[in-house]
């Protein structure tokens, strides 16, 4: 029995050629590394299960088939409408450099909203979405990475069947692996009305998909081709504060019109295709967008397809357009060498750097790995607070008073590495305003982290974040 267990570990050693070859950062093959030398078999299994990037190029090769934007328009991916163009001629130039500078980053246009609407906690978001699946005349394309199987799930999956038999195209996507526990007998109905579903990444042997690190983090809702909603919630009662454990649930959407949701659209119909093979490209689906721009947009779009990291990139470069603000609320938080370098330097050159971290989440071991960071960004100026009266799931991001960033991505490895994430920056005053004051009323519910008291922490809790600290990679 000895000798079986010895060959099968070093048969695992195998797997050390495929790691080297998918040239990971140092750190990341190093624990990976770690992992397949040090705990046997268990680290290999590891490595097969979340460790490999076959996704990545499973869908680089249906993406080289089918793009939604190419498919109508005989234009570069880069080309901005007019009205946005003329919206972005009236910024100051370095507001402008510095939306060129992501559109680069992010490889797609530069956008516009005619009017965003913030919508904080599932007492804002629910009720708009139901009013807008109800408005619908055409189609609704709803994107969650979890959708519960409980009351709230259910009320929304009659609203969608209600609007399947009226007539409206329904297409809902769902991530495998995020909505797990929602058994497609709960689907029947809707999918017999005439709607439409598709898990983006099951765990389905038949489908050879068998991994479960790579998943689709975003939200995403569009109706009619002109409204749509970006942000970090999901479908389910906790959400609705009606659950007890953990407690109340803080979250941020925003509803936007203009052109960016017809960009957003093309998001839906790139996932849509990867997930079922079926384009969305009929010029229903993308209508001329009604009213005047107001606030210049961009979306910045993560995934283990694009290999820039445009999510890390994009946060690192409105860290470094910040001169006198930078509040960042994020659930989870481990960050890369780079976003931690450009936290550093922010708060060194005096700018008022904020982070507020949700102590409370499903992976209580991230909190442990993430304070293991503390200690560097304290003396650097920083000021960290752990929210802990309930969770706080928001990922948002505010620049001086004018740029806000709303989305599905956290700061740490799995969102700005492994996840398919949706963010949206826009310059906005107002909305910037608005949430400032809502993170004010935030950081006062928080402990902010005393360095001194810090300091003093207790031998097994910094040896515990020392010794997790190298598997940052692997979480």
């Amino acid at each position: 029995m000895k000798t079986w267990l010895f060959l099968c570990y070093f048969a695992t050693w195998g797997f050390i050629p495929p790691l080297l070859l998918l040239k990971k950062r140092p750190a990341a093959t190093l624990a990976w590394l770690w992992a397949i030398l040090f705990i046997p078999l268990l680290g290999a299994v590891a490595f097969f299960a979340i460790g490999t990037d076959r996704l990545k190029r499973r869908r680089l090769k249906r993406r080289s088939l089918f793009s939604a934007r190419a498919s109508r328009q005989p234009v570069p991916a880069s080309t901005t409408d007019d009205a946005t163009a003329l919206l972005l001629e009236k910024l100051p130039l370095r507001d402008r450099q510095f939306l060129q500078l992501l559109s680069r980053i992010n490889q797609l246009p530069l956008s516009s909203t005619s009017n965003i609407r913030l919508l904080c906690n599932a007492e804002s978001f629910y009720p708009a979405l139901e009013t807008r699946i109800r408005e619908a005349v055409h189609h609704v394309h709803l994107e969650f990475y979890i959708w519960q199987d409980d009351p709230t799930g259910a009320r929304f999956l009659q609203l969608l069947t209600e609007a399947a038999r009226r007539g409206v195209i329904v297409r809902l996507l769902l991530d495998g692996v995020g909505s797990y526990h929602l058994p497609g007998a709960r689907l029947a109905e809707f999918t017999a009305a005439g709607g439409q579903f598709s898990w983006f990444q099951s765990l389905d042997p038949k489908r050879l998909r068998f991994f479960m690190n790579l998943r689709n983090h975003r939200k995403l809702q569009i109706i009619d081709g002109a409204i749509a909603f970006v942000g970090g919630m999901n479908i389910g009662r906790e959400h609705e504060n009606l659950e007890a454990v953990p407690g109340p649930w803080r979250d941020v959407q925003v509803e936007a019109t203009g052109s960016v949701a017809c960009e957003l659209q093309e998001v839906f119909a790139d996932d849509w295709f990867f997930a079922t093979g079926e384009k969305i490209s009929h010029p229903r689906f993308f209508p001329p967008h009604p009213g005047p721009p107001r606030q210049p947009a961009h979306i910045v779009l993560g995934g283990p397809d694009r290999r820039n990291e445009p999510v890390s990139k994009s946060i690192v470069s409105l860290l470094n357009e910040a001169s006198h603000r930078a509040w960042i609320a994020t659930g989870y938080f481990v960050p890369d060498d780079t976003v931690l370098t450009a936290l550093e330097l922010a708060a060194s050159r005096g700018v008022d750097v904020r982070l507020l971290i949700s102590e409370k989440n499903d992976r209580r071991w991230l909190v442990t790995v993430g304070r293991s960071y503390y200690g560097q960004l304290l003396d650097s100026g920083v000021r960290l607070f752990e929210y802990s009266v309930g969770v706080h799931h928001a990922k948002i991001a505010l620049a001086d008073d004018q740029w806000v960033m709303v989305g599905s991505a956290n700061l740490d490895y799995r969102s700005l590495r492994l996840n398919f994430e949706l963010n949206l920056l826009f310059h906005c005053r107002t909305a910037n305003a608005e949430l400032a004051c809502i993170l004010e009323h935030d950081f006062g519910l928080c402990q902010e982290i005393d360095p001194a008291v810090f300091a003093r922490r207790p031998f097994r809790q910094k040896f515990a974040e020392a010794a997790l600290r190298p598997l940052s990679p692997l979480l």
